[in-house]
Parts: structure tokens; C-alpha cells; sequence
């Protein structure tokens, strides 16, 4: 008689973002079948979406299908569905297919779903003030932000003009500063003398943090310095008040409302509604609160990674919601994971976050980077964090096509992106 072939544990990874994707390619040699679930078909390079939404890079700049990465990894399955649920007692997850729901069941399940905005108890606030987390945000917001200056171009009255070209970036943190120094360099240099009724350079942005600080995640100096470097782009930076109403018209602070047509939303995230179906306790922004080897209390077949996961260092202060901490976190499932197929049961090694520092562009020839004992900013820190950027690229043709597409804009101002597509929807301007 033959002998049939032993079957391999299922391991189901929820997300493609660099938590699950680096959890799977850790487990390539590891006795294991692997169905990876996302609801979209690829991989996405989130720290320079902002660069899309500015038009600096395409899409395909900084996205790679799933499938393709995958392709040499023989024991990984990639579907393309949306995770509606999980039931943890069943070891299944249900999925929304469009023939209808399925469940998939799991021996190991890795929940890396990520995070959505968060409005603050404003939702009504998202349909004025869109943010920043897939590709699909990225190319709704290029699209509002360039149709700004074509609407200022074509309006008659004064208001309505200088309206149109007012934008505000609420939150202080690294993609709202990262957004406003780009979109003044845009409206000061990129656009210069391409327009006969409006003045480009004319056009005001504001960056408005509700703390009394940008980037309040680097030590003071250096935020100080990235204000600095902000201001000397045109950048209009404010501190220490939220905003109290937006609508499509503008914003309120300080009891002041300020018409500005543009406003993009920087300032708050929520993790995937998925954590709430584990019965596990979550923190104020929806994060599972995980055993320190990333477990689900009450469920050791359970991991969750990336944006998903609450957790904190050895010093008491939270792992934060960055690609490295992800990465790492991904890596540490997939080792836990070997441990259990090996019969190591219970709670495993505790995931230690190794924290390589902190980056931040501020505009052209101006970043800031902190190292923890090497801290610096300006050009050399802009140098610094472009190399990164690339090095961390999916492959070598996503950093080819970004290290042209940056070449080109350094030296010319010029941005490689700036199709509107869609034509001329006037619903923009309600």
C-alpha cells in the first residue's frame, strides 16, 4: 500500500501589509501550507503613499502584485477576499466572496489586518476630510489636490479663488508633515508659470496639530527643527488647538472658521474591526492587547501583528504602528508558529521591538532623523532617509522607477504624476 502524504498545517495570514507578508516569506521552509488573505491584489509600500497622493510616483512605484512576490514560494496560497469575521473557537474565519461567504479553517491564524482613520467621534468629518491608507485614498486625494488649482483657475470670484487654494492638513505626525511640505513645494515650484488666472506660490497651507508640537514621536529638538523647515517652505504651522468642525466649505478652530476646499486628514487611527471578533481585550484605539509572544489570551493558535497589535517595550512605552515594528513582528509569528509544529505548546519567547529610529521629509533637502544617539536634519538627514526609502523597496524595479522619478524632480521641480483621471466631476466643487 502507499503511503499517504502527511497533511501540513493550515497557516491562515489575514493582510498582505509587511507584517503578514514578512510572517510568510519567514515560513518558506517550514513544514506548513499557507493561505495569505487580502482584500486587495498586492503588497503596498505605505510610508510613501504620501508621494502618490503628491504625484511625485505612480502607483506601480510603490506596489507590487502579491502573486508575483510570492510566485517562488511553492507553499502559499494568495485569495483575494474580504474577512468579515473570525470564529476563534471553530479555528475558522468567513470570508466575503462575491458568490457569496465561505469559511476557511485554520490550525495557525496571524491577524495583520492593519488600521482605518479615526475622526474622533466625527465620522460626518471623513466625507471633507479623506485620508491616507490605501492606494485607492492616495489616488482620490492627487485627484482633489490638483483640481484645486484647476478650480481656482476657473473661478470668478476672489473668495471662491483664494478658497480653492487654501489647503489644511490636519495632524502633526509624519505623513501630515510629509504632505504639507510637498504640497507647498508643489504650489511654489512644480506649478510656477503654468497658470494665467491664479498664482500658484499664492496658495496657503496649513498644518494643524492639536498637541503643541509636529512630530511629536522625535525628541523636541528635532521637531523644532522640522517647524523650522516647514515654515521656510511656506508651510503654515499650528499648534495646541484642535479643530472644532469640518465641512466641505473649511474648518473651525479657536472659534474661528477658515474656508479652505482642501483638507486632507492626518491626525488619528482605528485598527481593523477583525480584533473585536477575538473576545480579547482591545486598548482606546481597537488594538488587541496580545500576550507578549503576540498571542491572543485564551487562543495560543492565535498571533496578531502590525497596526492590529498592542503591545509594549521592556521601558513600558507602546511598540508603534511603523513598518519595522511590523516587519519584526511578523518574523516573531512565524518563529512562534515553528515552535508550536515542533510541540513547544504554551506561551513562547516574548517579541522584542529593536528600534532602529525614526524619519521623517520634510520637503526637497529637508528631513529629520533620529538614530537615538545620532540625531541630525537638513539635506544630510534628506540623503539619509531617500537611501533608506529605497533600500526597503519591494524590488529593484519599484527602486529604479523612484530613484529616476526623485532624480528628475531634484533637479527640475517637475512631479511624474500629475494626470487627473476620471474627467471633469463636478461634484468635486459641491
Amino acid at each position: 500500500m502507499s503511503r499517504m502524504a502527511p497533511i501540513l498545517p493550515h497557516v491562515v495570514i489575514v493582510g498582505g501589509g509587511f507584517a503578514g507578508l514578512w510572517a510568510a516569506r519567514a515560513l518558506r521552509r517550514a513544514p506548513v501550507r499557507i493561505t495569505l488573505v487580502d482584500r486587495g491584489n498586492h503588497h503596498l509600500f505605505q510610508p510613501l503613499l504620501y508621494q502618490v497622493a503628491t504625484a511625485g510616483l505612480s502607483a506601480p512605484d510603490i506596489a507590487a502584485p502579491l502573486r508575483q512576490i510570492l510566485r517562488r514560494q511553492h507553499n502559499v496560497v494568495v485569495q483575494m477576499a474580504t474577512v468579515s469575521r473570525v470564529h476563534a473557537d471553530a479555528r475558522e474565519i468567513e470570508l466575503d466572496h462575491a458568490d457569496g461567504p465561505r469559511r476557511l479553517r485554520y490550525d495557525y491564524l496571524l491577524l495583520a489586518s492593519g488600521a482605518g482613520h479615526a475622526y474622533f467621534g466625527h465620522d460626518e468629518w471623513a466625507a471633507h476630510a479623506p485620508g491616507l491608507k490605501t492606494l485607492d485614498d492616495a489616488l482620490d486625494l492627487r485627484r482633489k489636490l490638483l483640481l484645486a488649482f484647476e478650480r481656482a483657475e476657473a473661478a470668478t470670484d476672489p473668495d471662491d479663488r483664494d478658497a480653492w487654494l487654501s489647503f489644511a492638513i490636519i495632524g502633526g505626525g509624519p505623513t501630515g508633515v510629509e504632505l504639507a511640505g510637498t504640497l507647498a513645494e508643489i504650489a511654489r515650484h512644480t506649478l510656477g508659470g503654468e497658470f494665467r488666472n491664479i498664482d500658484p506660490a499664492r496658495a496657503r497651507v496649513r498644518l494643524i496639530e492639536a498637541g503643541p508640537r509636529v512630530l511629536s514621536s522625535f525628541p523636541e529638538d528635532l521637531s523644532d527643527k522640522a517647524r523650522l523647515q516647514l515654515e521656510k517652505l511656506g508651510v503654515e504651522v499650528q499648534t495646541g488647538a484642535a479643530v472644532d468642525e469640518i465641512t466641505g466649505e473649511g474648518f473651525r478652530r479657536d472659534g474661528t472658521f477658515v474656508r479652505a476646499r482642501t483638507i486632507v486628514w492626518a491626525a488619528g487611527v482605528s485598527a481593523s474591526p477583525l480584533g473585536r471578533c477575538l473576545d480579547a481585550p482591545l486598548d482606546r484605539a481597537g488594538r488587541v492587547r496580545v500576550r507578549p509572544d503576540l498571542s491572543v489570551p485564551g487562543h495560543p493558535e492565535v498571533f496578531v501583528a502590525g497596526d492590529l497589535a498592542a503591545i509594549d517595550r521592556a521601558d513600558g512605552r507602546p511598540v508603534p504602528g511603523v513598518a519595522p515594528a511590523a516587519k519584526q513582528m511578523g518574523r516573531h509569528v512565524a518563529r512562534m508558529i515553528r515552535a508550536r509544529i515542533r510541540g513547544q505548546p504554551g506561551e513562547g519567547a516574548p517579541f522584542r521591538y529593536r528600534d532602529f529610529g525614526n524619519l521623517a521629509t520634510i520637503g526637497r533637502m529637508a528631513a529629520v532623523v533620529d538614530l537615538g544617539a545620532w540625531r541630525f536634519s537638513g539635506m544630510l538627514a534628506w540623503w539619509f532617509w531617500l537611501v533608506a526609502h529605497l533600500f526597503f523597496l519591494i524590488g529593484f524595479r519599484n527602486r529604479s522607477v523612484v530613484l529616476l522619478n526623485w532624480s528628475v524632480a531634484y533637479w527640475t521641480h517637475q512631479r511624474a504624476a500629475r494626470i487627473i483621471l476620471g474627467g471633469d466631476d463636478r461634484s468635486d466643487t459641491q
